[in-house]
């Protein structure tokens, strides 16, 4: 009978303590003590590919001799401390990092994805970590330096990164702008400015931060607070400014303790780590 009643009081803890394990009904990921993420290592400031350790970058465990870096990585890293875990690094191109998650192969991407709603039917989000407006970049110079608004943009040929909110829902709101092919990578897109192969491209505002740090001859275009801004509900601009961590549907657990370390930093400190991140970060060639 003691037995049955001890057995009973370590039960109600451990429900009393840890609803998310009790609910889970798939894997965590990190019952091996390591947290597996992906990220594209090609998007500076939230995460790009270097040759050494330097500056606490980590190993990418699929690209022999590279490492990883940035705003991603410095995210990563406090998650993984908080919580006693190891950090492993993959490199997954942009549009393989959801099906990576919902087949497990990665336990999350921390790779500057916005928390929205389509992406939200596909995985779940812990954070945010991030909150990034949209801004539209261009060449110093150029017929649309001055720009005050989308409509100014008219006539101007432009291009972001594909499968992003930038390309299938920002573009199209810019009447008269001839829409290009979407880019492969934000290296890409922003090539296609600095080249002249556009006029101007749409991103977030430390994706633009970082490229006129990169390329001193782009400048921001940030129409924020005005009627000339991008168009969305409440609903949608909280949903494409939040940047989130993608996890496996039903990873209760994992959300919870990452949730836990996000939920203990302010605005402040994810826009100071993300300023630390531009000014470490490579210069593009």
């Amino acid at each position: 009978m003691k037995k049955m009643f001890a057995l009973l009081t370590v039960l109600t803890l451990i429900i009393a303590l840890c609803p998310a394990a009790l609910a889970q009904t798939v894997p965590t990921g990190v019952e091996d003590g390591v947290l597996t993420i992906a990220m594209e290592c090609a998007y500076a400031p939230y995460n790009w590919t270097q040759s050494d350790d330097s500056n606490g970058a980590v190993p990418i465990s699929n690209v022999p001799g590279s490492y990883a870096n940035g705003y991603d990585v410095m995210i990563a890293k406090k998650i993984c401390e908080a919580n006693g875990w190891q950090l492993e690094v993959f490199q997954s191109d942009w549009d393989s990092l959801v099906p990576g998650v919902q087949t497990g192969t990665f336990d999350a991407v921390i790779a500057g994805q916005s928390m929205t709603a389509e992406r939200a039917e596909q995985v779940d989000f812990a954070g945010p970590y991030f909150y990034a407006t949209i801004v539209c970049l261009t060449k110093a110079g150029s017929a649309f330096a001055e720009a005050k608004g989308l409509a100014d943009l008219k006539g101007g040929s432009c291009t972001a990164q594909i499968a992003t909110i930038w390309y299938d829902t920002c573009l199209p709101q810019i009447t008269g702008a001839n829409v290009m092919t979407a880019a492969e990578t934000a290296p890409a897109m922003l090539m296609a400015l600095e080249t002249g192969m556009v006029d101007f491209v749409c991103t977030d505002m430390p994706t633009a931060q970082g490229a006129v740090a990169a390329y001193p001859d782009m400048v921001i275009l940030d129409f924020s607070g005005t009627d000339g801004d991008f168009q969305f509900t409440e609903q949608e601009r909280a949903e494409n400014v939040n940047i989130g961590v993608s996890l496996m549907k039903g990873n209760a657990a994992l959300k919870e303790a990452i949730d836990a370390v996000l939920s203990q930093m302010t605005a402040e400190d994810f826009n100071e780590l993300m300023a630390y991140a531009i000014t470490i970060q490579p210069m593009m060639d």
